[in-house]
């Protein structure tokens, strides 16, 4: 049931962050749900060594440290995709 979650949630929060950043984001949906898993694992791991992973109630500091972390991850990736994609069209 982890392994769904973990997609449930970089899916949605792949999707948010390519909402929030500006400009066309060019990588395929399944690559901005890795970005997302990456940047939900990347937010967790901030929030443990914060001391904010486990609070009662909603963890919004977990949650934002988690957005924050997808958007970074979904930026640099889509540029990196961008990047290959475009070197491989030229050659």
């Amino acid at each position: 049931m982890g392994w769904l979650w973990a997609i449930i949630v970089g899916f949605v929060l792949g999707l948010i962050a390519k909402a929030i950043l500006p400009g066309k984001q060019h990588s395929p949906l399944w690559l901005t749900t890795i970005f997302g898993i990456i940047g939900a694992v990347l937010g967790n791991w901030m929030a443990a060594g914060f001391g904010i992973d486990e609070t009662k109630g909603i963890d919004w500091g977990r949650h934002a440290l988690q957005l924050v972390a997808a958007l970074v991850v979904v930026g640099l990736g889509d540029a990196a995709y961008k990047m290959i994609k475009g070197n491989r069209q030229r050659t």
